[in-house]
């Protein structure tokens, strides 16, 4: 598979995030702290509008910060974004979740997700995916056979890579903010999630993945000149939102798990 390349004036500092899942009052926050500290170009992972809080907010408020500033969000798809388009009518009346955002959700912003990229080449030396170069519903760095994330071995890691050979590589997916560096000299981040800081999932085997916080997170990722020559800088960042908010909606859309996992940062057995 070959990556789309995409159009990135300042390859040097970026903000990226992943994984929003409805989650205005996460993503407003993050926007707001993002230009506050003068960072001009964002990166999207993915997971965007699925989720049972708002997402058709979520969708006007990332339309209107690329209306509103001169560097739009460069933005791939994730495996939730292909979840909602490709929904059958039967996947979407089994689904309560699916039929509200459905429901909320117009036909613009649908198109909108199909027309998304599976990755992106940014430029020659960093490389975006939401799960794997190979396959978005894929950990990257984590193995979840023991129901817990584990961190996966080098040689591990590298073979999921499919002989993707960028510097950095940026993901999301697992919700949980990570940076390893390679024996390949490769650095592999993870941004962590938006707008879900938890969650259970029974895909490849039951497994919960937890941050044990309520914040919301999203990285900056630099490039800088040290002694050595040319290096990357990441900084994880966590931010605080009304997460009480967003747990009242998810309640309120028949969604207790969720909302416990937004006020928590952890899963819940209901």
């Amino acid at each position: 598979m070959t990556a789309i390349n995409c159009n990135f004036s300042n390859p040097t500092c970026f903000a990226a995030l992943s994984d929003i899942h409805s989650n205005v009052f996460a993503l407003e926050a993050v926007l707001a702290d993002i230009n506050r500290r003068g960072i001009k170009q964002v990166v999207n992972l993915g997971d965007i509008l699925y989720g049972p809080i708002a997402p058709k907010a979520t969708y006007e408020l990332l339309m209107a910060h690329q209306e509103r500033y001169l560097e739009p969000i460069v933005t791939i798809r994730g495996n939730q974004d292909r979840q909602i388009y490709d929904a059958s009518a039967e996947e979407i009346m089994s689904n309560p979740t699916m039929r509200f955002i459905i429901a909320e959700l117009p036909n613009t912003a649908i198109d909108w997700m199909r027309k998304l990229p599976f990755d992106c080449q940014l430029t020659e030396n960093v490389y975006l995916c939401h799960g794997s170069p190979s396959d978005d519903m894929v950990y990257l760095l984590e193995d979840v056979s023991s129901g817990e994330p584990k961190v996966r071995d080098d040689d591990d890691i590298i073979a999921r890579l499919s002989g993707q050979s960028s510097q950095v590589i940026v993901c999301g997916h697992t919700h949980i903010p990570r940076t390893i560096t390679l024996s390949t000299g490769q650095l592999i981040v993870n941004t962590g999630s938006v707008g879900y800081p938890a969650y259970e999932d029974d895909i490849p085997v039951i497994h919960r993945m937890q941050t044990y916080s309520p914040h919301a997170s999203y990285a900056i990722i630099k490039s800088i000149e040290t002694d050595a020559g040319k290096s990357w800088q990441v900084e994880h960042i966590k931010v605080p939102y009304d997460h009480e908010a967003a747990a009242q909606m998810a309640a309120a859309n028949h969604r207790k798990d969720w909302a416990f996992a937004l006020q928590t940062g952890r899963v819940k057995a209901f």
